[in-house]
């Protein structure tokens, strides 16, 4: 049997005591544990945990941005409340779940209530995505703090999980699977297996967050967003001058655009499509495969040729048309030394 660890969300329930399950329904019916000890909230700024209501108390952890709480309590400007402050609360699917030393249990303390975001707070959602995108950009800023992208991942859960019913809810899904996506395929790059051709072979980004949007909004914009990025665990890592790794490629990137033909990312499927398969033009060529080349040459033409009929003011459909150009004037658009 594959065991996993407990979930924060259920290390944080267990840790209030008397504390039994109460559900509610979400987006689409999901059901959603909140413990009745109190409500869920966040914090928008690095806060200190203290032993008492009392900044001279001994100090018990600090609680980062984005990071789930449950308010026990409140007296005056302070409120008790029991916070997860593990680094990563997510864990890997392979994560052994006996391995505790290694599992930061939630702690309870009181914080000033300064900078909270609660699920009574008024209008919670926005703020709750007003401050994640402030992250996200700070994270986009070499000058940014070091966590930002991992506290836009956070706050954006939050605001899933706290608020969702809002209509902000399923953009913040995306936004948290698509960042996790993106830390994780950056991490995975940096790996001597990035160059492997066989997918299997590489680092493989987790799935599981991109599937959820997928499967809670079906057939909506946020589920397109994360079908694409999915396409990334598909791909070669260098083709290493085999034919099948475009080929395959331009598949995956033509029968997304057949699946999300409106969606905002199929105008880039299909470029994507377009470029491999002027490439593959190129390498059977090379080969002396001049009848193959002609099909490639010619699958080229008419994915193009759809860019342009259903997305003509892209930038997207601009570059394929100028790639169908260079084929067309026998311009190599790939070589050994350009892969």
């Amino acid at each position: 049997m594959n065991h996993r660890r407990l979930p924060a969300r259920q290390l944080l329930a267990a840790a209030i005591l008397a504390c039994a399950p109460l559900t509610f329904a979400g987006q689409n019916g999901a059901q959603l544990e909140k413990p009745m000890a109190g409500p869920r909230a966040t914090v928008l700024r690095i806060t200190t945990l203290y032993v008492e209501p009392d900044s001279s108390s001994q100090r018990v952890d600090r609680v980062q941005i984005g990071r789930e709480m449950v308010v026990a309590e409140k007296s005056g400007p302070w409120m008790r409340v029991y916070a997860n402050t593990d680094i990563e609360e997510d864990r890997g699917p392979d994560a052994p779940e006996m391995q505790t030393e290694e599992t930061t249990p939630p702690v309870s303390g009181w914080i000033e209530a300064k900078g909270v975001v609660e699920e009574s707070t008024p209008n919670g959602d926005q703020i709750l995505m007003g401050a994640a995108a402030n992250e996200e950009s700070l994270a986009a800023d070499p000058r940014g703090p070091a966590n930002a992208a991992q506290s836009a991942r956070l706050l954006y859960r939050r605001l899933y999980e706290m608020f969702p019913n809002s209509p902000l809810a399923p953009e913040a899904a995306w936004r948290a699977a698509d960042i996790k996506w993106q830390i994780e395929k950056h991490d995975a790059a940096t790996l001597p297996s990035a160059r492997e051709k066989d997918p299997g072979m590489r680092e493989q980004m987790e799935e599981d967050d991109l599937k959820k949007v997928i499967k809670q909004y079906p057939r909506t914009r946020w589920a397109a967003l994360a079908a694409f990025d999915l396409i990334d665990n598909k791909l070669c890592g260098d083709w290493q001058g085999s034919m099948d790794c475009p080929a395959k490629e331009a598949d995956y990137y033509e029968k997304y655009a057949d699946e999300y033909p409106d969606g905002p990312r199929t105008a880039q499927a299909l470029y994507q499509a377009v470029y491999r398969m002027a490439v593959l033009t190129n390498m059977l060529e090379s080969n002396g495969d001049n009848k193959k080349a002609g099909e490639a040459h010619n699958e080229a033409r008419l994915l193009a040729d759809r860019l342009k009929q259903h997305f003509a003011d892209s930038d997207y459909s601009l570059r394929a048309q100028a790639l169908v150009f260079k084929l067309d004037q026998n311009v190599p658009v790939f070589s050994a030394d350009m892969e």
